[in-house]
This record gives C-alpha cells, sequence and structure tokens, in this order.
C-alpha cells in the first residue's frame, strides 16, 4: 500500500533537491528519505560547496541548514536570489528548534520560503515539499503567460502588460530598445508593386 507521503509526492519526482547541511548524519537522513520518496538529490557538506552544486545542477528546492562553514545558509538565501535562471528555487531553512523572530525576519529577507526545525518529521518534510512544488508550478505558470504577446490578427497592433495597443515597431522598440527600421519584402515587392527584387 503506496504511503501517505509517497502519494502526497508523485508530482514532486521530476525535481531535484539540493540538501546543504554541514551535518553528516543529518545530510545523510535527509538524502535517504528523499530518495525513498523518489527525489533526485545532491548533497552538500558546506555553503561554498553547496553554491557551486547549485550553480552546477540548478535544483528546483534547496534545503539549506542556517549555520554552516564557508557561507552561511543565508548568505546561500542571498546568493541563490542573485542569480539569474529562469525557474523558481524553492528555498527551506532547516533551524534550531529556538529561532526568534528576528531570526525569522532575517531569513525571509534573504530569501528564504519555509523553515524546517530539526529533528524534522518526515511528513512535515513532505508537506512543505508539496508546497514547494505548487509555488514552483505557479511561477511557470506565469513565465509562460509572459511570453506570450497578444497580436491583433487584423492590424497587427501588439497589446502591452497596461492594455494598450500599439505598432509592432513601438512595442519592439520599448521591450528591446532596437531601433527599427523598414524595407520590404520580395513577397510584398511582388504582389504590391509587381516587381522582383
Amino acid at each position: 500500500m503506496e504511503s501517505e507521503l509517497e502519494h502526497i509526492l508523485t508530482d514532486l519526482k521530476r525535481l531535484t533537491v539540493l540538501i546543504a547541511e554541514d551535518d553528516d548524519v543529518t545530510a545523510r537522513v535527509l538524502e535517504i528519505t528523499l530518495k525513498k520518496l523518489g527525489l533526485k538529490t545532491v548533497v552538500a557538506h558546506d555553503g561554498a560547496a553547496a553554491w557551486r552544486a547549485f550553480e552546477e545542477s540548478s535544483p528546483a528546492i534547496v534545503l539549506t541548514d542556517w549555520q554552516m562553514p564557508e557561507l552561511s545558509g543565508i548568505e546561500l538565501c542571498k546568493k541563490i536570489r542573485g542569480f539569474e535562471k529562469p525557474d523558481y528555487t524553492y528555498i527551506i531553512v532547516l533551524t534550531a528548534a529556538f529561532q526568534s523572530k528576528q531570526n525569522y525576519t532575517e531569513a525571509m529577507n534573504a530569501g528564504a520560503d519555509d523553515f524546517l526545525r530539526k529533528p524534522y518529521d518526515p511528513d512535515e518534510l513532505a508537506l512543505k515539499l508539496r508546497a514547494a512544488e505548487r509555488i514552483i508550478g505557479f511561477h511557470a505558470q506565469v513565465r509562460d503567460l509572459r511570453r506570450l504577446i497578444p497580436v491583433c490578427a487584423y492590424c497587427k497592433k501588439i497589446r502591452d502588460d497596461k492594455n494598450y495597443w500599439q505598432q509592432v515597431e513601438g512595442y519592439l522598440q520599448k521591450q528591446t530598445g532596437s531601433q527599427i527600421t523598414h524595407g520590404i519584402c520580395p513577397s510584398c515587392a511582388i504582389k504590391y508593386f509587381d516587381q522582383k527584387t
């Protein structure tokens, strides 16, 4: 019979999780738990190694310890949020049982999405991963919608974010900074001027 955790995470199995944890035992237990659920994992035992692993594997989810050598979990959050990548990375910070509101605020300001207390509960971890998958999915939908450019089928004007319809040239110039020049393509030269170019 399928466990509750496996049922919750059926859609997550396509995602990679980076575990950034300097405690070998905690890192290994997290890795085993995630692999049992069918997730791909990458493990780093200090913040600098975690950053290199992030750049190389571009994980969808990062589980990072708060305090690590080389680069703290908070510093790692800031670097991830400053990194240009098309897909959203969901960051869960592993914390000790007693953290102040100030610490949580600091982590959120650095870019953390959620927190998981140590020692962690596997069911709670699964639920947090499910929330991560939902946010990652929403981000992908928004990204895809932003790639769509509404064009009038008749006049070929383009609608911008403010629902303003403008000529293709004006839109492209505003979006790319390009200067637009005009010419006549061979098909139009024949059609409108009965000439070959």
